[in-house]
């Protein structure tokens, strides 16, 4: 992973017609902050690839396609690793955490970007937006 910021523009405008207004959001959302350490223990050891289908910043989560399944796997804003907010397409490195209270799907957590879209990526600490 560089350590130089990546270029390029926006990349959270979605039209209302986009497939990404379908995929469901977990309900309670399970937070870093509010995870047991028993379901952090559930988490797998090994870590996945995939790419970021979206996110948004302002509603604090998102979504990554899995690079083995295809599946889309839901990732809270307080599981991102790293200085920088993702944009669709970055490649990203992720373990798996099932979600309470039943445990049927998975989140992801310990989220790096790997591999950067040309678009420039904010920085965390730029409210702004304009990456200064």
């Amino acid at each position: 992973m560089s350590s130089d910021a990546p270029a390029g523009g926006d990349g959270n405008k979605l039209s209302p017609d986009s497939p990404v207004h379908s995929l469901m959001v977990p309900s309670p959302i399970v937070t870093r902050r509010t995870r047991t350490l028993s379901t952090c223990a559930r988490a797998t050891e090994t870590q996945d690839i995939g790419t970021v289908k979206s996110f948004c910043r302002s509603k604090g989560h998102g979504f990554i396609t899995s690079g083995e399944t295809g599946a889309d796997i839901f990732v809270h804003i307080s599981d991102i690793e790293g200085e920088y907010v993702p944009l669709p397409g970055d490649q990203v490195q992720y373990k798996l955490c099932p979600i309470p209270p039943k445990f049927e799907k998975n989140q992801a957590i310990h989220v790096n970007i790997i591999n950067f879209t040309p678009e420039v990526h904010l920085k965390w600490d730029c409210p702004n937006g304009d990456g200064n």
